[in-house]
């Protein structure tokens, strides 16, 4: 009721002031009038105003992080909103504060076709999209520098937050390689790879005359060469949404999801007496 008040009350006010000026007033704001409300429709001046009050500018409650993300990425003005400022920056073992006048608009991995997410295990999966979550960090995993820089974003009150940044050196094993150590050598040294893959390779797939079906089969290592796609050979990004990734784990899947272009592709490694190696590889990208 007070909304319909308040509605009736500008509507009374915006039609005394087009009283008063009716003289003087050209018809370019009539039109200008008009074509607002053909935007909306064709709705009657009180359900104009009504919905002028009523509606927000950018609905945030308990929104998806899959969603915003994108969103953060992609809109300066929303990132700024978005970050708290100053904001922590932690690089390696020096402890700094970004302040507002000095950031700078981060696209994250928006401006690849791609991005990638690191599991240690299959029930991780299950993790991405979980509407519960209120802590996830975003991850730039750096091959050659062997570092990893962490985006910390936390649920305040319905909105997703960036709160702080982590720069660190991934751990080492003196003994045994670790993945990045490994995927670093498998996607630049083709020898090196050859001797790493499971042979035969598991291998799924749509089934090319029915795109519903999946098909289950395997690869000899001529046909993986033959198949298998570029993989990122500079850095890898991660979304956290609360799986392990531990530095050390002896399984890792990296999933590839294309941005905007159906592509989908994800890696098994297994590492078996110190060895690792791509053990299951599906393309069911469409």
């Amino acid at each position: 009721m007070k909304k319909s008040l308040f509605a009736v009350a500008l509507l009374m006010l915006l039609l005394a002031c087009n009283g008063r000026k009716n003289e003087t007033v050209s018809s370019e704001p009539q039109a200008e009038a008009t074509d607002t409300l053909l935007l909306y429709g064709g709705e009657d001046t009180l359900s104009l105003l009504e919905r002028l009050v009523e509606e927000p500018k950018y609905e945030v409650a308990n929104e998806l992080f899959d969603d915003f993300i994108f969103n953060y990425a992609g809109d300066e003005e929303l990132q700024r909103e978005r970050t708290v400022f100053p904001l922590p920056y932690y690089n390696i073992d020096k402890p700094t504060k970004i302040e507002a006048g000095a950031w700078k608009h981060d696209y994250l991995f928006t401006k690849q076709n791609y991005y990638t997410l690191l599991f240690d295990d299959e029930k991780e999966m299950d993790l991405v999209g979980d509407t519960a979550q209120t802590s996830v960090q975003v991850e730039w995993i750096y091959l050659n520098s062997h570092q990893v820089k962490r985006y910390y974003f936390e649920r305040i009150k319905g909105k997703w937050m960036l709160e702080a940044i982590n720069l660190r050196y991934i751990e080492k094993n003196d003994k045994d390689e670790n993945f990045v150590q490994f995927y670093t050598r498998f996607v630049t040294d083709s020898l090196y790879q050859s001797t790493h893959i499971a042979n035969p390779l598991e291998f799924v797939t749509i089934d090319p005359d029915d795109e519903f079906t999946i098909l289950e089969t395997t690869l000899d290592l001529n046909q993986w060469y033959a198949f298998r796609p570029t993989l990122p050979t500079d850095k890898l990004s991660n979304i956290s949404y609360g799986q392990k990734n531990e530095d050390l784990s002896t399984s890792k899947i990296l999933k590839v999801n294309g941005i905007g272009n159906g592509y989908a592709n994800v890696f098994y490694f297994r590492k078996e007496a110190g060895e690792w190696k791509l053990c299951k590889y599906e393309d069911t990208s469409i």
